[in-house]
């Protein structure tokens, strides 16, 4: 299977490259892994909803331009489905068998997803009602896409 994942925004620090880099070598035993990079807009303080709301709308814009056809998207939103570690597995392994050859990940910017990509998703998805730094979600969505595939192959995986 093919695994994109589509985020906005840029990893600064060496830590969070060095963890995507580890997760991104572990994968490769499993599925195709890549990762889509795209620009964030800036926000400046103070923003506006109106401009808040057009920011996401651009990015978002970017977004569904990288997502390819007849992918699976999945859109990480705090208001999205909350599983356990062993229900993702299933998830993944359900869309395999199913016939799903290709599955898009997305981590929005700091402002969220726009209504058009979280309306293009096939499934939400959510880690925590608590919102995350995108360069920390996405070492924690490669993890435990990771873990999933560990589970699927009965393989063992911490508890």
């Amino acid at each position: 299977m093919k695994v994109t994942v589509v985020c906005v925004g840029k990893i600064k620090e060496k830590f969070f490259t060095d963890a995507i880099k580890e997760y991104e070598k572990r994968l490769s035993r499993y599925c195709k892994l890549s990762i889509t990079e795209l620009a964030d807009e800036k926000t400046p303080d103070g923003a506006s909803e109106a401009l808040e709301e057009q920011i996401k709308k651009k990015e978002g814009e970017r977004i569904l331009k990288a997502i390819p056809e007849g992918a699976y998207v999945v859109a990480l939103a705090i208001e999205g489905k909350q599983l356990s570690s062993e229900e993702l597995a299933s998830f993944v392994d359900r869309l395999g068998v199913g016939g799903t050859s290709h599955i898009v990940l997305v981590i929005g910017g700091s402002l969220g997803l726009s209504k058009e990509v979280l309306q293009r998703a096939d499934y939400l998805l959510s880690f925590s009602k608590m919102t995350f730094p995108h360069q920390l979600m996405r070492v924690v969505l490669l993890e435990q896409v990771y873990r999933a595939y560990r589970i699927i192959s009965g393989e063992p995986y911490h508890k």
